[in-house]
């Protein structure tokens, strides 16, 4: 018996209002750990990009006014 033929004879606030909610009622808390640790997982690499982006940045800079002025760090 296939999915099909069990809901067709059902009504549709059935199939469109009482079984989301039990499937949200049961697995609710599943569904939101598994946003937030998605959403966890992105703030994550964000911050990463961010402070590989910005050692780049030190290096770089600190790279470049060592080799144009010397030992002289006024730019600092």
């Amino acid at each position: 018996m296939a999915a099909r033929e069990i809901f067709a004879g059902l009504p549709g606030w059935v199939k469109w209002i009482a079984i989301p909610a039990l499937v949200l009622l049961v697995f609710g808390g599943t569904i939101l750990a598994a946003i937030g640790a998605l959403v966890g997982l992105l703030f994550k690499l964000l911050l990463l990009v961010a402070l590989v982006g910005g050692l780049i940045y030190v290096v770089r800079r600190f790279m470049a006014s060592s080799s144009a002025g010397g030992s002289s760090r006024g730019d600092w």
